[in-house]
């Protein structure tokens, strides 16, 4: 039976091989770096495990291994890789495979679904292939690992260089592959911690909440600072709607709240626009493409973020209490 943890373990070691070949070629701070976080990665349900038993050892292990990635990410300088062909090379072998190249990328969300959907078919010998517990997770991890073979299939091109390429990605990267899994931990983070409440209290002491349009604007412009300072609109958005949306708009104002929540989450995207936080959508790109300017992505999307935000509040004023 395929777990979570298999693909954790399988994350690990594509890291551990990221940080050996890095020592390899001298980056001492790179293969550091992807050594701990490979440690970090395929030690989590031990640390787990340890700590359910009472040891909490293991667990201030890990919290050291958390610091130390802190530590080792200023020094993660953007290198040059040595390029296996040169760019000629690759735009003849790209015109001839044509939009054979778009397979691999199609396989992952294909088979990602069909495990989403046909979950309770896969099975062999009475016994399902994929654990219950985040299976969707589970098939993406799956659909990664079939991409890469079907990727070495259509280019030709050994197993190897899709590990070599996916390294020079990483580093190409550095610490801002990381963000993700942080954002989400200070989503948690944010929403244990009573956060939704001590905004309903600011709000509550600080604005006229008897005005339907105060809210709103208040709601709309926090879910793009909170998407700002966390980078993900799903990670703000239960904050906003738990301190602001359900209380004041639908339950004092009478807010539709499918509306409330679609176009909220809209207003957020807004805000992703204009964050490094949301390093997926706007650093990460500037990083590939090799931009001189590393918030170039959010400088040229700002104007269209404002434009979006105004018009979503505008049908938002309509739309929200009829």
């Amino acid at each position: 039976m395929l777990r979570i943890e298999h693909a954790y373990w399988l994350i690990a070691l594509f890291l551990l091989y990221a940080g050996l070949r890095n020592l390899r070629e001298r980056r001492p701070w790179h293969g550091a770096f992807w050594i701990v976080l490979a440690a970090l990665f395929g030690g989590g349900d031990w640390v787990l495990a340890q700590r359910a038993a009472g040891n909490t050892l293991p667990a201030q292990f890990a919290g050291g291994g958390v610091v130390l990635l802190a530590v080792l990410a200023p020094r993660l300088k953007r290198m040059a890789h040595a390029e296996s062909r040169s760019v000629e090379q690759r735009l003849q072998s790209a015109l001839a495979l044509g939009h054979r190249l778009f397979v691999p990328a199609l396989l992952i969300p294909l088979v990602t679904l069909l495990v989403a959907l046909f979950d309770a078919h896969l099975a062999a010998g009475g016994h399902a292939l994929f654990a219950a517990p985040q299976m969707t997770l589970t098939g993406l991890a799956l659909a990664c690992a079939i991409a890469l073979f079907a990727a070495a299939r259509v280019t030709r091109a050994p197993l190897q260089q899709g590990f070599a390429e996916g390294r020079r990605l990483l580093d190409a990267i550095g610490w801002a592959a990381l963000l993700p899994l942080l954002l989400a931990a200070l989503g948690e983070v944010f929403t244990r911690s009573g956060v939704g409440t001590a905004i309903t209290a600011l709000t509550t002491a600080w604005l006229p909440t008897g005005s339907a349009l105060a809210c709103l604007l208040a709601f709309a412009l926090g879910m793009v600072l909170f998407t700002v300072i966390m980078g993900n609109a799903f990670a703000a958005f239960p904050v906003m709607m738990a301190g602001m949306g359900l209380p004041l708009l639908v339950h004092q104002h009478g807010a539709h709240p499918a509306i409330l929540g679609s176009m909220g989450m809209l207003c957020g995207y807004c805000g992703t626009l204009l964050t490094p936080m949301a390093a997926d959508f706007n650093l990460v790109p500037a990083a590939l493409l090799e931009l001189r300017d590393p918030y170039g992505v959010i400088r040229a999307q700002a104007w269209s973020a404002f434009w979006i935000l105004a018009a979503t509040v505008a049908m938002m004023c309509f739309l929200l209490f009829r």
